[in-house]
């Protein structure tokens, strides 16, 4: 099972990760002869309490994508009451040499999070696909997929 162990930054068990569109998405645009934009690198921060992936709303326009659907989403800042996401199909690409574990179409909400240093936030919908070990003592972590 290919793996990669890293030591934790400053921010907990982050990564450098690729955002793309979503494989159906670049399919359609292909056979419509339009351009594909790039999938872009970002930075990860792993989250085991998100249950969905969030994408900061920058990485979301540079891919030119549009929203399919809405999600109530609770966090602790909302409390009781429910925030209305916009809900995106995105490709996610972890670079493991000489591997790539690959998402190719998962649904991902839009979030501001340039603010805490990252774009995009790792979620259990992510993680479902991988074994995840998180090793306080050590200050490291792996991923296994």
């Amino acid at each position: 099972m290919p793996h990669f162990t890293q030591q934790f930054q400053a921010g907990g068990p982050q990564l450098s990760l690729f955002v793309g569109v979503s494989q159906p998405r670049e399919q359609a645009l292909r056979q419509a002869n339009l351009t594909v934009p790039q999938p872009t690198l970002v930075r990860g921060l792993v989250d085991t309490g998100a249950s969905i992936t969030a994408v900061d709303p920058a990485v979301i326009q540079a891919l030119g994508l549009q929203p399919t659907g809405f999600m109530s989403v609770h966090t602790p800042s909302t409390g009781s009451t429910p925030h209305q996401a916009s809900t995106f199909d995105v490709s996610i690409a972890v670079p493991v040499a000489p591997l790539t574990f690959t998402l190719g179409a998962i649904a991902v909400i839009e979030s501001s999070l340039t603010v805490q240093g990252i774009q995009v936030l790792i979620g259990r919908d992510v993680l479902a696909h991988c074994l995840f070990v998180y090793d306080g003592r050590a200050n490291i972590f792996s991923l296994a997929f």
